[in-house]
């Protein structure tokens, strides 16, 4: 291993147990040392957003001026990003004017975002129950049917008390957190090892090897 890759690996591991000693030691020393490095990182994580924001706005600008396909979504992309940090500095996130272009735009768009998912998924489940019909394909596609007309009222008919009231309820506060819970869990627990092993040395994906 090279001098540049035991110097990270030093780094690494002192800052990792620090920070993670820290959390079960009184110390006024690990104390005030873990804050400082999670202060750090704080201002190295603001710096790479910072530094993501403005390849976005390169990216995006470089499309604009060649008039490449799509060029006119990228100015209109520019110039919300401007308008809206703009607006942001000068009368602070918290006015009623970033909070009705939030409220106006934002949520409506992510709203459009999870409907066409909605659609594509009930769409591919049909699909999947027309090539491969088996027990859980049926449930998919009527979990999906579920889940949509308790969402949405039907034309002429309104919302059906019993699925919107009972089915659906339960379907996304039993079983879609059960299973919520499980994928987090397992994320959890991957994180845990995968930080463990970089905080030992295991794996070093900050010196390049």
């Amino acid at each position: 291993m090279k001098l540049k890759g035991l110097f990270s690996t030093a780094i690494a591991i002192a800052t990792g147990l620090i920070v993670l000693v820290g959390y079960f030691v009184e110390l006024p020393l690990l104390l005030n040392l873990r804050i400082t490095i999670l202060n750090w990182a704080i201002i190295l994580a603001a710096l790479a957003l910072f530094i993501g924001l403005f390849n976005l706005l390169a990216v995006h600008a470089d499309k604009v001026r060649s008039k490449k396909k799509g060029g006119f979504y990228s100015l209109i992309l520019i110039l919300a990003m401007l308008v809206t940090v703009a607006l942001g500095l000068w009368l602070r996130p918290d006015h009623p004017v970033l909070s009705m272009i939030f409220n106006a735009i934002q949520l409506p768009v992510e709203a459009s975002l999870m409907a066409m998912l909605v659609v594509t998924l009930t769409y591919a489940s049909i699909r999947l129950l027309r090539r491969r019909s088996n027990l859980i394909s049926v449930i998919f596609l009527v979990t999906a049917l579920l889940i949509l007309l308790g969402s949405a009222p039907l034309p002429f008919i309104g919302s059906l008390p019993i699925v919107s009231d009972m089915i659906r309820p339960f379907i996304a506060q039993v079983l879609a957190a059960a299973g919520a819970r499980g994928i987090l869990i397992g994320v959890a627990l991957g994180a845990l090892t995968t930080g463990l092993r970089v905080l030992f040395g295991a794996e070093r994906p900050y010196g390049g090897m």
